[in-house]
């Protein structure tokens, strides 16, 4: 099965059915979405566009952006989302890496992407679009672009399931983004893994809150659209706004919410949920980094009917542990709830950095192997196999970095990252478990913390958020709270107090410009 399949089996089976919805009340049926898909096909294989090519698309989260990606995926190519927000040089430049035959893109950013793509030879097709309406852009420039130039129907390129659907770029070590290299197997082995679970219906309404670019989108769309469910597109603006998220959630019955914890954390604490009726929500799935328990806790009492499910996995395989949260969250629980069980198209172990495995109980590095653990990094063989480890039977097992220990029954528990483990008078600190120490602090909303090395050593920063409305705590009031709950080499050395944190476009803190800021 390839993923432009499951639109066109759906479209099939569904024609009338309402496909997607954007925030604006733009919307297209099953048949009109994937009509203006295969139109998007046509062109892009009139102009030169084989299997294996790679296609950007620089537009902002909307119902042509939906449309284009399922065009790229039908001419054979692979589709490239670059963050719409992030600065022209960076998009440029993982255009540029991934050597893009084609872009489809906002007008207002035709002339200087063409500027800086120009040195290219030859340069890549520009397909811009004025960017507002229900698909109405793309039909418009596809319909001009026919009038003066037609292009004859083509025929949907089977490729294998093999080949490449899709790269997201995420941050490099080097400074520059690394395109991560996903296949149609890997993307459709995740779609059949959530439905084994969540059991999606074409009664179901998805929100889809994550931009293109970060790998929870493809739950967002493909899941829905393999079952002839509706997606809901929600733009940057309403999903960064709590109060009317919440009003969106409701008044569009959205059954399956998938969204990372910085969201969900908003929603319970500004989102005046009390006010709303969310008896259609059945699911609440989130992703992405740690879900602080007491705003975990705060959401489900204001949320008590939908299921709850914490994801685990880096873009390098999408998700591949999952746990479901119990209907109650004792009061005295201060840890937060493990990333559970492998998904079943995944296998699991815990190895220690010589590749033995490690015993339950025991912390060590997280290893997976499976259908949906990606090709490699694009354009970087050296770094592709650093990530891969080879078992005796040669069989390749991915290094995910993070440290876990696995329980007796088979969880594993999320110790944190390799890489955000320091030293500090030799006691080994995990960062992430200072977090969890101030969080239990009544007052906190948000917390952040770094480690600075520098010639002096290692001093530890915590950045606390506290709300408005709030006093904050006198800083020996504060040392006082830290030295009841975490053990004094923990304690740390510096405090700063923002009004909010800086956050990546993904949603998640963006610890890089903490640390960078610190310096």
């Amino acid at each position: 099965m390839l993923l432009h399949q499951l639109l066109d089996h759906s479209a099939l089976v569904y024609p009338q059915r309402l496909a997607v919805e954007d925030d604006q009340g733009g919307r297209l049926t099953y048949r009109e979405l994937a009509d203006l898909s295969n139109q998007l096909r046509d062109r892009l294989r009139h102009a030169g566009v084989r299997p294996g090519d790679r296609v950007g698309l620089y537009l902002r989260k909307s119902i042509n952006a939906v449309a284009a990606l399922f065009g790229v995926l039908k001419a054979g190519a692979a589709y490239v989302p670059v963050d719409f927000s992030a600065p022209l040089a960076r998009n440029a430049y993982i255009l540029q890496d991934c050597s893009v035959k084609a872009v489809v893109l906002a007008a207002e950013y035709a002339e200087r992407v063409s500027a800086a793509l120009g040195s290219r030879d030859p340069s890549p097709i520009l397909l811009p679009l004025a960017e507002t309406g229900s698909g109405v852009p793309l039909r418009l420039a596809l319909d001009h672009l026919q009038a003066r130039d037609p292009a004859p129907a083509a025929a949907v390129e089977q490729v294998s399931p093999d080949a490449l659907a899709y790269i997201l770029y995420t941050s490099g070590s080097t400074g520059q983004p690394k395109g991560v290299m996903l296949s149609h197997r890997n993307a459709v082995s995740y779609v059949d893994w959530v439905t084994e679970v969540l059991h999606p219906t074409n009664q179901d309404r998805f929100s889809s809150h994550a931009p293109l670019h970060f790998d929870l989108s493809i739950l967002d769309l493909f899941v829905p659209i393999q079952h002839g469910a509706a997606v809901f597109l929600i733009g940057s603006e309403l999903g960064k706004d709590p109060l009317s998220l919440a009003a969106f959630i409701s008044a569009q019955r959205i059954t399956r919410w998938y969204s990372t914890p910085t969201i969900l954390s908003l929603l319970a604490q500004y989102g005046k949920l009390s006010q709303h009726d969310f008896a259609a929500l059945q699911t609440v799935l989130f992703a992405g980094e740690v879900f602080p328990l007491k705003h975990l806790r705060a959401l489900k009492a204001l949320l008590p009917g939908p299921k709850f499910y914490n994801l685990y996995g880096p873009t390098e395989t999408n998700v591949c542990t999952y746990y479901e949260i119990p209907q109650n969250i004792p009061a005295d629980r201060v840890q937060p709830y493990p990333i559970g069980r492998v998904c079943s198209h995944f296998q699991a172990a815990v190895l220690d950095e010589h590749g033995q495995t490690i015993p339950a109980g025991q912390a060590g590095e997280l290893h997976v192997r499976g259908t949906g653990v990606m090709l490699g990094y694009w354009n970087l063989p050296e770094q592709t196999a650093r990530a891969f480890r080879l078992d005796s039977a040669g069989r390749r097992w991915y290094q995910t970095g993070d440290i876990v220990v696995q329980t007796a029954d088979g969880d594993y528990v999320y110790v944190g990252r390799r890489d955000r483990m320091v030293k500090k008078r030799g006691y080994r600190i995990e960062l992430g478990e200072i977090e969890a120490g101030l969080y239990r602090h009544p007052a906190v909303k948000e917390v952040a913390v770094v480690a600075l090395i520098d010639e002096n050593g290692v001093r530890i920063k915590a950045y606390l958020c506290f709300p408005p409305t709030e006093n904050r705590p006198a800083l020996i009031d504060l040392k006082r709270f830290c030295a009841e709950h975490l053990p004094t080499y923990m304690i740390p050395d510096l405090f700063a107090f923002p009004d909010a944190l800086p956050k990546t476009s993904t949603d998640k803190i963006d610890y890089q410009r903490l640390a960078q800021s610190s310096d």
